[in-house]
């Protein structure tokens, strides 16, 4: 009886066999930092097609927990590398001796003042005039125009000034000296609505009108530093002064702008979320679980 027994306790025990794992399915993509919506939508197409996570009631709910821990971390690992920060600089004041300290305080001085503004992404900030203020020239612009201000001598006269500028290329300098700009520029321009003059014997102002007025540059020349379009902030007098459709179509760029540096959807997307919303509406038998949008 005890042989059946055991014979039995064996034969009741479950398989220690376990299912096969999922098959895993790879996903390739590339993020572009100026519009991470869209990488984020590519996420989304990826996980609809392949998975039924999009079905289910609670997704919603799981992503925005997603969204804000990701949030919480990223504040807390910026936080914490501030206070890292500070405390290793003080550690190394205490350490320096006061000779130290004031060839330190010297050299930070000596740096260009548009290095502060360098943001993480490698971009610059713009200056007041929607440019930027370098070295050797200052540029700012409109969507119209793009004005460049090299300093040059006192006294300097026109006939000293060497000062090319054509379709693609700009070059300016005094005759007899290496240029203080030689590049390609950043857009092409209408040569024959571009001049330049001299300013209070001391500045060379430079006028050069954008063949392409609907885009803002990120840079004079190519190679130089460039700004973060994004931060560029139109007057809106100037607006005011473009006939209505075309102010309509630069209104309408600056809002896409604004609502891409925030991860909303553009005018576009908000209008094909609203046709669509309408057609759901519509036609509540149909099942729109695993479309698409785009």
């Amino acid at each position: 009886m005890a042989i059946i027994s055991e014979y039995e306790e064996e034969e009741a025990k479950p398989s220690t066999s376990s299912p096969p794992p999922p098959k895993t399915v790879s996903f390739t993509g590339s993020l572009d930092p100026s519009n991470p919506a869209g990488f984020l939508e590519k996420v989304f197409d990826f996980i609809a097609k392949e998975s039924d996570f999009l079905g289910k009631a609670t997704a919603e709910k799981e992503v925005a927990a997603l969204v804000k821990a990701a949030k919480e971390k990223s504040k807390k690992k910026v936080e914490g590398g501030a206070s890292k920060t500070e405390l290793k600089k003080e550690v190394k004041e205490e350490k320096e001796t006061k000779k130290e300290v004031k060839e330190t305080k010297t050299e930070e001085k000596q740096e260009p003042m548009d290095i502060d503004k360098k943001e993480e992404t490698g971009f610059r900030v713009p200056n007041k005039g929607n440019g930027l203020d370098l070295e050797k020239y200052s540029w700012t612009q409109t969507l119209q125009e793009v004005t460049v201000n090299v300093p040059v001598p006192k006294g300097t006269k026109s006939r000293l000034v060497v000062c090319e500028i054509k379709k693609n290329h700009l070059k300016v300098g005094l005759k007899g000296q290496p240029p203080l700009i030689d590049g390609d520029l950043y857009k092409p321009l209408k040569v024959d609505d571009c001049y330049w003059s001299i300013e209070d014997e001391s500045s060379l102002s430079i006028l050069l009108t954008k063949q392409d007025q609907m885009e803002w540059w990120k840079s004079l020349v190519k190679g130089d530093p460039e700004i973060d379009t994004q931060k560029v902030e139109p007057e809106n007098s100037k607006l005011s002064d473009l006939d209505p459709e075309t102010r309509q179509t630069v209104e309408k760029m600056m809002f896409d702008q604004r609502q891409k540096a925030m991860g909303l959807p553009t005018s576009d997307e908000m209008q094909k979320q609203d046709i669509m919303k309408k057609f759901m509406a519509e036609h509540p038998e149909m099942d729109f679980s695993k479309a698409k949008f785009s």
